[in-house]
């Protein structure tokens, strides 16, 4: 599991990028709209400070939460990694397993935002495919010694007519695809039940 892990780190890291600087190369659609509103709704919660243990933390933590479950729809990516063995799983399989990937999602989410960059974001297309729509984005950091722009996609789809990120495309490499076939290695060796026991014991190593 540790591509998955780096993966998944990848992701989180991706997703909140604190974007001082931000361009549009085209006319917005409602897509780009919606990724460029989450990542300033998220800069600004971010920025706040609160007394460790505090009962502000708390609260900020919640909405950090809470807006980021909104943005991103995990249970959808989960669905398309497992494609090939979601029809299979029991319902208590089904429920445990998207349990366990969002709160592994949010929680390598919030480390990364200990440590993120600045970064300039320029947003490059929005362009639609079937039922989904793909905005392409150039990330370059402000500060620091990596100077390379980064090829960050969102994938979207409408959930109850929001449009919500179910894969994230970093430097053409696609975190459903990559989930999908680290958890079918999984799956092969060690069958469903062992999948979710790792995934559970890296919750427990993820807690604080």
């Amino acid at each position: 599991m540790n591509r998955a892990r780096r993966a998944l780190v990848g992701f989180a890291s991706a997703l909140v990028v604190l974007a001082l600087g931000v361009r549009s190369a085209h006319a917005e659609g409602a897509a780009t709209t919606t990724v460029r509103k989450a990542n300033a709704t998220l800069n600004e919660l971010l920025r706040k400070k609160a007394p460790p243990g505090s009962a502000e933390e708390k609260n900020l933590a919640r909405d950090v939460t809470s807006k980021l479950s909104g943005f991103l729809d995990v249970d959808e990516l989960g669905k398309r990694a497992l494609r090939d063995h979601w029809d299979k799983l029991s319902d208590q399989e089904k429920k445990e397993f998207s349990t366990l990937l969002r709160e592994l999602v949010e929680a390598s989410y919030l480390r990364a935002l200990r440590s993120q960059l600045e970064y300039d974001v320029t947003y490059v297309s929005e362009t639609a495919k079937d039922a989904n729509v793909r905005v392409a984005t150039e990330v370059r950091p402000q500060n620091g010694k990596r100077k390379q722009t980064i090829s960050i996609d969102y994938v979207l789809h409408q959930d109850q007519s929001a449009w919500r990120v179910f894969d994230l495309v970093t430097d053409g490499v696609g975190l459903v695809e990559n989930y999908r076939s680290q958890f079918n290695k999984v799956i092969a060796k060690e069958g469903v039940g062992g999948l979710l026991a790792r995934m559970r014991k890296k919750k427990l190593a993820s807690a604080p």
